[in-house]
């Protein structure tokens, strides 16, 4: 092993004329007889390793020889800034140790593949430049959710995974829990978040959301990440507006730091940069003539399918807001609309280009005697809502908030029309591995 000291290969730049150490992967190989070069990665980025035969041991210009796809290394030389080489530097190897061999075999190679090959494969894709990329935009959405209710004065709070209450009439994940019955993997944490936000006034979840849908869709997974903010005071219009700079703010601080993953999706960048507040806004009634009038079936009562929500935004190049829904179409928990008590008030989120909700929010409907009625209209057990309940027997108060999926959002912002690709390991109707 070489004494010089161990980088990342991101950090080769700064280490320009310096010898270094760097562990990486075999990405690409190639040899003329007498130079040869490796592709390296090391998950921060890419560079490339030189091997001039008459300037290094025999032995190391052998090894060469024995490198793979995806064999590990540990090379030594001198980094040098090199703009036509991958990544924008590279190394003059001096010295060259295989840490972990790979077989001739590797099971994804330079050539089209099936998506069920791949994601059956799904630890070898997590490899490859534009998989990266998604991560890395992901990582970055994620930070700045942190970053934007840190800086606004929102408290986290973790709501439980497992619970007897549930929010949503959608399919539920059931588990036998001890003997106190069943307990169902939470499709939200908004019941729990309103607790908290009567003790804290502006708080936030985030974490695994699962739904039990039989879904095959795009943008549909059984395990995804919800963040869900619930503001007390907040009425119907104040939880737009924070909707509407929030996601403008985590549209342009991809745009600011992320600009190369950006470039290798091939995003094109100026549909995110006219993602600014405020954002249109339609009347369900309106969205529904509207829809209407390119030829949908939908009628007044029904929830908007994913091709009446494409039809929305097809006229526009921001997110719209579709809002005040009927009543029989949304959740119980939401805020009836006193100027028409037919519908609530709440809104969804259309992301434009046709890539669907990506929020749902509403005021909460905080008098006690309509919500006890919503929940027996439901058919729901009240006894699981009784702590829900107390949230309006003492001291009932304004509130709103909204649910936004991390993965759609990712996907709308990255480009990608499938949101399998947006997360790790995803989880759909059919499959659960790796």
């Amino acid at each position: 092993m070489s004494s010089a000291p161990f980088v990342r290969i991101a950090e080769l730049p700064a280490h320009a004329g310096q010898t270094v150490v760097i562990r990486a992967w075999v990405t690409h190989l190639r040899s003329s007889g007498k130079i040869a070069f490796a592709v390296l990665r090391d998950g921060t980025a890419i560079c490339q390793a030189v091997f001039v035969k008459n300037q290094l041991p025999a032995e190391v210009w052998e090894r060469f020889a024995h490198l793979t796809t995806e064999t590990s290394v540990e090379i030594s030389g001198e980094v040098r800034v090199e703009p036509r080489s991958p990544g924008g530097a590279e190394i003059g190897v001096a010295g060259l140790t295989i840490i972990g061999p790979s077989p001739i075999d590797y099971p994804i190679q330079p050539k089209e593949h099936g998506v069920d090959f791949l994601l059956d494969n799904r630890h070898f894709w997590l490899r490859s430049p534009r998989q990266r990329a998604i991560a890395v935009i992901r990582h970055e959405v994620e930070q700045a959710i942190h970053d934007y209710f840190y800086e606004n004065g929102f408290l986290r709070v973790d709501t439980p995974i497992l619970t007897a209450a549930i929010g949503e009439r959608s399919g539920l994940f059931a588990t036998e829990y001890f003997d106190l019955g069943n307990a169902y993997l939470a499709q939200t944490g908004q019941l729990y978040g309103e607790a908290a936000a009567a003790a804290f006034g502006k708080i936030y979840t985030f974490g695994p959301t699962f739904r039990a849908e039989k879904s095959k869709t795009r943008r549909h997974l059984t395990e995804f990440w919800m963040i869900e903010p619930e503001v007390a005071w907040n009425d119907s219009e104040a939880n737009m507006k924070l909707q509407e700079d929030f996601v403008a703010y985590l549209v342009q601080r991809v745009l600011e730091r992320r600009k190369p993953e950006l470039a290798e999706l091939e995003r094109d960048v100026s549909k995110l940069e006219n993602i600014k507040a405020p954002f249109p806004r339609l009347n369900y009634t309106d969205a529904i003539a509207l829809v209407q009038s390119k030829g949908s079936s939908a009628v007044w009562g029904d929830d908007l399918g994913a091709e009446d929500e494409a039809l929305i935004v097809a006229d526009y190049d921001k997110p719209v807001f579709v809002f005040n829904y009927p009543k029989e179409a949304k959740a119980f928990y939401m805020k009836e609309n006193p100027d028409d008590p037919r519908t609530v008030l709440c809104d969804d989120l259309l992301a434009p280009e046709g890539f669907g909700e990506m929020i749902g929010g509403s005021q909460r409907e905080d008098d006690y005697d309509k919500l006890v009625a919503r929940i027996k209209e439901e058919g729901l057990p009240m006894d699981a809502y009784e702590w829900y309940l107390d949230l309006r027997r003492y001291g009932t108060f304004t509130h709103s908030g909204f649910g936004l999926g991390l993965e759609r959002t990712v996907a709308w912002i990255c480009g990608i029309q499938h949101i399998r690709e947006v997360i790790a390991f995803p989880r759909m109707m059919h499959r659960l591995r790796p």
